[in-house]
């Protein structure tokens, strides 16, 4: 997400191969925030990256037999399949190998966006296949299976951090690594204002639909940033675990709002894998969200505010309101 500093102090950095920003409503606030940020970044990344063959993920993944997890990875796995189960299996931390076999085997800076060659899709064995006992924190997977956390671990460290921080610093704190937001401690008057958007590095322009948000997290996910071509198709990182592809392409982009980011992110991840059932799925919700057609029209459910009408061309009326002084919510 892209952040403006009209009234808050804000940092932005490169983490976890996608933009964090930290904003804070005190501004001798930032140093403290910033060190909680930095140490629950480096913790998700030693323990759930796939890209690291030092992370408890990687050793997991490549084990051959049991392993005891830490208690950050133990608290991302348990996530994980939280996530699986309320979703029913549309998001599932065994495509590590469907993903991989799309072509996104590498940190996303390394995939060729345009590489050649035919693509098979692999089926994941399933998130019930994963045999894990909380108590013990003992983990196997049997062979064949692989763990991708990338669905809930990042939205894991922006709840984690947004905490934290909100608590060591003494003030309202918004935490936002690339789609993924959360916010905890007092918020400003209004709440944090932020910008919705298909890309969180895109500038905020003033013209997209800005949202207010008090706590909890909101989530983005979309296919049209994080995608390649393999074999004359376009490919993304969100894959349809009951094929092993990606999900009929229905919507560029889905928003949610949820009590916290691993929710909200779960829910956009699922309404873009459940495709046409996605808005009654998320309807029985009750989950604010905004749905973005492949064609650029949007739909709102749940009490999301509608779309603000479309600027006056340059000259013809009055300009643009005020820019938003939070991030703008593209997708993970």
């Amino acid at each position: 997400m892209t952040a403006t500093t009209a009234r808050h102090t804000t940092t932005t950095f490169t983490a976890l191969g996608t933009t964090a920003v930290l904003l804070v409503a005190e501004p001798a606030a930032m140093a403290a925030a910033l060190r909680v940020l930095e140490e629950e970044l480096a913790a998700i990344d030693l323990a759930c990256s796939r890209f690291r063959p030092d992370s408890e993920l990687s050793r997991a993944n490549d084990a051959d037999g049991a392993v005891t997890a830490g208690p950050l990875f133990a608290e991302a796995i348990d996530a994980a399949l939280r996530a699986s189960r309320a979703t029913d299996g549309a998001v599932d931390p065994t495509v590590g190998p469907s993903v991989a076999a799309l072509g996104y085997d590498r940190t996303f800076a390394s995939v060729r966006p345009d590489g050649v060659g035919p693509v098979t899709a692999v089926r994941p064995s399933g998130w019930r296949t994963v045999d894990w006992n909380p108590r013990t924190r003992r983990l196997y997977l049997p062979p064949g299976t692989a763990l991708d956390l990338g669905a809930t671990a990042k939205a894991l460290a922006a709840d984690r951090a947004a905490a934290r921080a909100a608590h060591t610093a003494g003030c309202g704190v918004l935490v936002c690594l690339g789609g993924d937001l959360a916010a905890a401690g007092p918020a400003p008057a209004g709440g944090w204002q932020v910008a919705v958007a298909d890309d969180h590095a895109a500038p905020v322009d003033g013209a997209g639909p800005v949202v207010s948000v008090t706590g909890g997290g909101l989530a983005t996910s979309g296919t049209t940033v994080r995608n390649w071509r393999r074999g004359g198709r376009v490919l993304h990182h969100i894959v349809d675990p009951a094929t092993g592809d990606v999900p009929a392409p229905l919507w560029r982009t889905v928003s949610v709002a949820a009590a916290t980011c691993v929710d909200a992110n779960t829910a956009a991840t699922a309404a873009i894998v459940r495709s046409a059932h996605a808005l009654g799925w998320l309807h029985r919700l009750g989950l604010p969200a905004r749905l973005v057609r492949t064609d650029g029209s949007v739909v709102v459910v749940g009490g999301w505010p509608a779309d603000p009408a479309p600027a006056p061309a340059p000259g013809s009326g009055p300009g643009a309101g005020p820019e938003p002084d939070g991030p703008a919510g593209g997708p993970r």
